[in-house]
């Protein structure tokens, strides 16, 4: 699965001409611009809905965890893979865009879509649609609420019950309201939540800042096994911090792209451009942030593979959140176990908020009809089941689970991602074009030889006959 979404990525960066670095302020202004419609979102909404699933319990413990078994070099594969990982999520957010649909008023899309419209086999969207709905219903939320729940125990001393009870009533609310609720959580909580912890995170590394340097040494030597502590794991480096990395950031899952369907824009490639910022938000901000505050304050352990420490700065402390606890309390107190655990609570919160919307979306794939609301509210029980289920395991065996949901969901989604490059490419230089040419690129599938985009299509139609009644 590694090799395989370097290359798809690889493949979309060097056909795009690096259009992680060539179209970065377009990245940023379309993120800031445009507005919500009746039917859908804004791109900024849309882009929070993405981070709320991006920035969680990977940003945090998925780091620690990246660390503790790949050694300080797995931050460098975490970067790397967000790099590139940003074509791939491009390509998949500008896919979710061309062939989106209404569905009870409100755009849908995603792989399952672009599977079917794009590559014309159903069949391939029902699989993709199963598997999506399973993995994020059942599989991947119970690490968020796990992490949760540890680290509510380590900083206020709350039962992992008690939490989860908790926890399943607080979703609850807001997976009932529907997506306007959970874009309104999103576009809220996410960008202020990520402030702080950006926020606090400066403070920590401004404390250590002589140890700057030192860092990112050890960071790059570890990368490719030339530091004498570590230079024997740079395949647990480089395996672990894809891994997890991946993981944090969800480029090539197809999760941003569902996201990326519900926002109303002019053109497709707007929102890839949009899916693709946040992919560097998530890893190469807030992540770097987390790992630079552990290893300048070297509260981290790596283990070795044949058993015991290389290092073992921690005392045995098991890899998560607590290690981020450990950093920030080193600063500023007994202020870091509770404010870590506050913002795990949040990022981990609204990532469970956005399964539930993935999950629903390919929910929504596979029921049609009338049937559709009941199927809803028992997906909603499941999931919320799921979650309580998720407090009361172990760490091991919910990342375990949440590693087999991942591993799915990017075999499926990436197949169809590389054999849609056509359309995907067409668009990107439909863009491209527009842009030379000064103009707001709008997007008009007959221009492009794309079929069955049927909500542009339809689009378009319209503005041809608004045109002749003029």
């Amino acid at each position: 699965m590694l090799i395989f979404i370097a290359v798809v990525a690889g493949v979309y960066t060097i056909a795009s001409g690096f259009l992680q670095v060539r179209y970065l302020k377009d990245m940023v202004v379309h993120t800031f611009t445009g507005k919500s419609s009746e039917s859908g979102v804004s791109p900024f909404q849309s882009l929070v809905i993405a981070l709320s699933g991006r920035v969680g319990t990977g940003n945090i413990a998925g780091v620690a965890t990246a660390i503790a078994a790949g050694g300080p070099g797995a931050i460098f594969w975490m970067w790397f893979i967000a790099f590139f990982g940003s074509a791939a999520a491009f390509a998949e957010s500008t896919l979710a865009q061309i062939y989106k649909k209404k569905v009870d008023g409100e755009y849908r899309g995603g792989p399952a879509y672009y599977a079917e419209k794009g590559l014309g086999w159903k069949w391939y969207g029902y699989i993709f649609a199963v598997v999506a709905a399973v993995s994020t219903c059942l599989l991947t939320p119970g690490v968020q609420a796990n992490a949760i729940a540890d680290s509510m125990n380590n900083a206020f001393g709350i039962g992992p019950v008690i939490t989860g009870i908790a926890l399943v009533v607080i979703t609850g609310y807001v997976i009932f309201g529907g997506v306007r609720r959970i874009a309104f959580l999103a576009s809220y909580v996410v960008p202020i939540m990520a402030l702080f912890y950006l926020i606090v995170a400066a403070i920590v590394i401004f404390a250590n800042i002589e140890q700057v340097p030192s860092t990112f040494a050890l960071i790059f030597s570890s990368a490719f096994g030339v530091d004498s502590a570590f230079g024997g794991m740079i395949g647990a480096a480089i395996s672990w911090g894809v891994k997890r990395g991946l993981y944090s950031n969800e480029a090539g899952q197809g999760t941003g792209a569902q996201a990326a369907a519900a926002a109303e824009v002019s053109h497709p490639v707007k929102q890839g451009l949009v899916q693709s910022f946040s992919v560097y938000i998530d890893t190469l901000l807030i992540c770097t942030a987390t790992a630079l505050m552990i290893l300048m304050t070297g509260n981290y352990s790596v283990a070795d593979p044949d058993g015991g420490y290389i290092v073992d700065y921690t005392d045995g402390m098991e890899a998560g959140a607590g290690y981020t606890q450990a950093a920030v309390d080193g600063v500023l107190g007994g202020f870091g176990s509770p404010f870590v655990a506050i913002s795990l609570f949040f990022f981990a919160f609204t990532t469970l908020v956005a399964y539930f919307y993935i999950a629903e979306t390919n929910l929504f794939y596979i029921v049609r009809g009338a049937s559709r609301k009941i199927f809803s509210n028992i997906l909603k029980v499941l999931f919320l089941a799921a979650i309580f289920f998720g407090t009361v395991r172990s760490a091991t065996f919910t990342w375990t689970l949440a590693d087999i949901g991942l591993g799915l969901m990017v075999w499926v989604n990436l197949i169809a991602v590389i054999l849609l490059y056509k359309p995907t490419m067409a668009a990107l230089k439909d863009y491209q074009l527009q842009k030379k040419q000064g103009l707001d690129p709008v997007f008009r599938p007959s221009q492009v030889n794309i079929k069955n985009a049927d909500y542009w299509i339809e689009r378009e139609q319209e503005d041809e006959k608004r045109k002749k009644t003029m």
